[in-house]
């Protein structure tokens, strides 16, 4: 880095352990005004545990830390925005039961107070001005922020964050969450950082929009620093080697392009309408990845949450291949439906609890014996069956959930339906936030079910894991199916792109 640039942060020689895992060991880290700095590494690498440091969601074992030369040690997270750190988090950090306004001024309220009364009025005023200065004004700020949709949300954070007027803004995984307008709109708040002399740390399994959007990046690995890079010098063979310390395909989709499938039907969804989605049909066949695509409120993800009976439709019905109807998902659970949903944290684990318990969690009753009792000795070979086969990086067993990076999150969201042996997967987003060894193995995982017979429909708003993997994709825009593309080779992103926007 030129000297003319101004050293404005210092981590040196930062370290962190959870039980026997060592997450951070010795990790040094520097950040110049008017520049992004990414940080990239597989999933446990110590990326986020050492952003959290820094924004002190937690604090480290050992650290020593300079904002702008001084010693940087807040006690907490509010007394690290106010000393001009924030951090927008990879998993949803809004309160369900509060609007839109008191979401983005938390804490903060008392600059709308007279006394003890909050001017309600006043506070939503400045909130939809924080919205539009971040290019965001199809959100009302009176709604309840449990009402917005996974995208929204994010974009909340982002407004919040912003306001706060960081000299350093840490963006963990937030792009993943986003379609393409809320990507143009995190690009834009980027860039404007950039360009008035703060910083930005950028956190990102996407090599490519990596290479896109940091000026330089650090790459982190089992908990430790193992390079940096310069723009000048970014390949994404070389990074992805870096991260992973051995050689890996630069494509790891399927390389088969038959896009064969059995003729028999798996699921047969009719005429289902529900919110934007209108009179949307189609068959999935056993031996059958369907791809659907579309851009992020377009309704595919509210398809995936119907055709799991979680959201009742208006119109229409949802059936197994057989003839029996899903209407809530304990009726999907019966048929051996599987559902991950894009909102992992929230809708896929309980992070409250044991690795043990979510993965035995749908699989109680085929644990159970004649008398109800489950037996100890099944769930634990279970368990170990299926974080051995997933490679999942634990303490143990026992531990919760919570505490395992995002991508072991997502094993453990799929070791419990691979456990409940499932016949139909619905998938939405199964490669958010996760990096590029994991999603090498989930394509894997998925090439291994459809040989199995198993039906599965993967939900994506990334347009080369639905080109990559599908052997059919339907491409969903304003709640209706506007095109259907079966596997080809010669199928480009451009040519969906046409049927979505």
């Amino acid at each position: 880095m030129s000297d003319e640039k101004k050293l404005l942060f210092q981590a040196k020689n930062m370290y962190k352990s959870f039980g026997p895992t060592k997450a951070l060991v010795d990790v040094s880290l520097d950040v110049y005004a008017g520049e992004v700095v990414g940080l990239i590494g597989e999933n446990g690498s110590g990326k986020s545990t050492l952003t959290t440091i820094i924004a002190r969601i937690q604090k480290g074992d050992q650290e020593e830390m300079y904002l702008e030369g001084q010693p940087y040690s807040p006690p907490d997270v509010i007394a690290a925005t106010a000393e001009g750190i924030c951090m927008v988090t990879q998993e949803q950090a809004t309160f369900e039961d509060l609007s839109v306004a008191a979401n983005i001024f938390i804490g903060e309220e008392k600059q709308f107070a007279t006394g003890p009364v909050v001017n309600n009025a006043q506070m939503k005023k400045a909130a939809k001005k924080a919205l539009e200065n971040i290019g965001v004004t199809h959100i009302n700020v009176s709604t309840l922020a449990g009402k917005l949709v996974f995208e929204d949300r994010k974009l909340v954070e982002i407004a919040r964050a912003v306001y706060a007027d960081p000299k350093i803004l840490i963006i963990d995984e937030t792009s993943t969450t986003l379609g393409k307008r809320g990507r143009d709109i995190l690009y834009s708040v980027i860039n404007s950082i950039r360009d008035s002399g703060r910083a930005v740390i950028f956190i990102s399994h996407d090599i490519d929009e990596i290479m896109e959007v940091c000026d330089r990046i650090s790459i982190l690995r089992d908990g430790h620093k193992v390079a940096e890079m310069e723009k000048k010098d970014f390949t994404s063979l070389g990074i992805k080697r870096q991260m992973v310390g051995r050689e890996i395909e630069d494509n790891f989709y399927r390389n088969d392009y038959d896009g064969s499938f059995s003729d028999e039907v798996a699921l047969r969804a009719r005429n289902l309408a529900l919110g934007c989605l209108r009179d949307i049909s189609f068959d999935l066949h056993k031996g059958e990845i369907l791809g659907v695509g579309g851009l992020a409120d377009c309704g595919m993800h509210d398809l995936g949450r119907i055709l799991f009976g979680l959201d009742k439709p208006d119109l229409g019905s949802v059936e197994t291949g057989y003839g029996k109807r899903i209407k809530k998902n304990t009726d999907a659970i019966k048929n051996d439906f599987a559902y991950i949903s894009k909102n992992r944290d929230q809708e896929a684990l309980f992070s409250v609890m044991s690795i043990r318990d979510n993965i035995c969690i749908a699989s109680l009753n085929k644990l159970a014996n004649g008398l109800g009792l489950i037996s100890n000795k099944k769930e634990k070979d279970l368990v170990n069956t299926w974080t051995n086969e997933l490679q999942i990086k634990m303490d143990n067993m026992n531990q919760f959930v919570m505490y395992l990076s995002g991508g072991n999150k997502q094993k453990v969201a799929v070791a419990k339906w691979l456990g409940f042996h499932a016949d139909v997967f619905i998938l939405d987003c199964p490669t958010r936030g996760i990096d590029v060894g994991v999603k090498a193995a989930i394509y894997q995982l998925l090439s291994e079910l459809k040989a199995q017979g198993k039906a599965i429909i993967m939900i994506s708003e990334e347009l080369p894991e639905v080109i990559g993997m599908s052997d059919r994709i339907l491409i969903i825009k304003d709640g209706l199916i506007s095109g259907e593309f079966p596997r080809n080779p010669d199928l480009k992103e451009s040519d969906l792109i046409n049927y979505m926007i």
